[in-house]
């Protein structure tokens, strides 16, 4: 029986840290015995809102991948491809732009949440300056998904909205060519465990509040000892509230044991174990699970050249498939 296909991506913008891991890597690293996948480093959305911003580019495309292959992707189970390295997506893209609507690509909460990003990161753009690209991220988005003609995608419940003007798109394209060529891809909803950085906010690396994959044990525990706890603790043999702990004890019920994360909850509640030795312990939690990720990294990162084959191959692949699709789209548009 034919594995269904799954398209998945993720914009390039360097090392990727805890929250990325559990938010996404370890559902796709389990999607992949099951599903026909393709994971792709989107650099083209990348460019939607730092276009100006490209030194560093490339080497954040690579150090994504290399953070995915050290998390467990297989590159021989999944294609892994570079999106700019797939022209099948572009062209895909000029004929969904041609069918789409104004206004569902306006009220799209992708669109909006991009310029959110846009005009948060002290560039001071304004709603004028908004780019043609950046207001055609929804149709790029979809062109990525409809590229492989996807069965599914996995999504979180907030990520819902973002997938229908995918199905929406495909359903247009049906309509307006007379044909069931174009699949409606189905969400796959995924439970993603909410990651708060190291001071209780959003983790992520412009708020320099997040623990990196590829971060050492020193930093890593240097990081876990700056987490916010119970605020009414002021002294070591203080009773505590595990439930009004902010980030160090949610940490515990992500990351450690059953049995650990009982043992805190009862210490902390008692006044037997103090702020400090809680982080440190978590600390410890923390470094030995990603001690062998971290181990994988390091050689990946030494052999730069095994990831870029890795890349090439999975582009070379990725081609194979979505020209398949260009060319049954291209015979219904009617394109010479």
């Amino acid at each position: 029986m034919e594995k269904k296909k799954i398209v998945s991506g993720m914009r390039t913008t360097g090392k990727l840290h805890l929250g990325h891991y559990m938010g996404v890597l370890t559902n796709w690293v389990e999607l992949q015995d099951e599903y026909d996948c393709y994971f792709f480093a989107a650099d083209w959305h990348a460019l939607t809102t730092k276009y100006d911003k490209t030194e560093n580019l490339k080497n954040d495309t690579r150090e994504v991948v290399t953070d995915w292959l050290a998390s467990g992707l297989d590159p021989d189970k999944s294609t892994i491809y570079v999106q700019s390295m797939l022209p099948q997506t572009a062209e895909l893209h000029i004929y969904l732009s041609m069918i789409t609507p104004q206004n569902w690509v306006e009220r799209d909460p992708t669109l909006k949440d991009m310029t959110k990003i846009i005009r948060g990161d002290g560039s001071g753009a304004k709603t004028d300056t908004i780019s043609y690209g950046l207001l055609g991220y929804p149709v790029l988005m979809s062109a990525d998904i409809l590229t492989f003609n996807a069965d599914v995608v996995p999504v979180g419940h907030d990520q819902l909205a973002h997938l229908e003007i995918t199905r929406d798109i495909a359903r247009r394209f049906n309509n307006i060519y007379n044909t069931d060529f174009m699949k409606e891809p189905m969400p796959k909803l995924t439970q993603v465990p909410l990651l708060c950085g190291v001071d209780g906010q959003k983790m992520g690396k412009s708020f320099n509040n997040d623990i990196k994959i590829s971060d050492t044990e020193e930093d890593t525990t240097k990081k876990i000892m700056k987490c916010i706890t119970d605020r009414s603790r002021v002294r070591k043999d203080d009773k505590g509230h595990p439930e009004q702990c902010e980030v160090a004890f949610k940490y515990y019920q992500i990351f450690a044991s059953e049995e650990e994360t009982k043992c805190c909850a009862a210490e902390c509640a008692a006044g037997t174990r103090g702020c400090a030795d809680c982080k440190r312990n978590l600390a410890k939690i923390i470094n030995e699970k990603f001690a062998p990720i971290r181990e994988k990294r390091v050689e990946y990162t030494n052999n730069p050249d095994m990831v870029d084959d890795i890349i090439r191959e999975g582009s070379k692949k990725a081609q194979i498939e979505a020209q398949k699709v260009i060319n049954k789209v291209r015979e219904l548009v009617n394109i010479y």
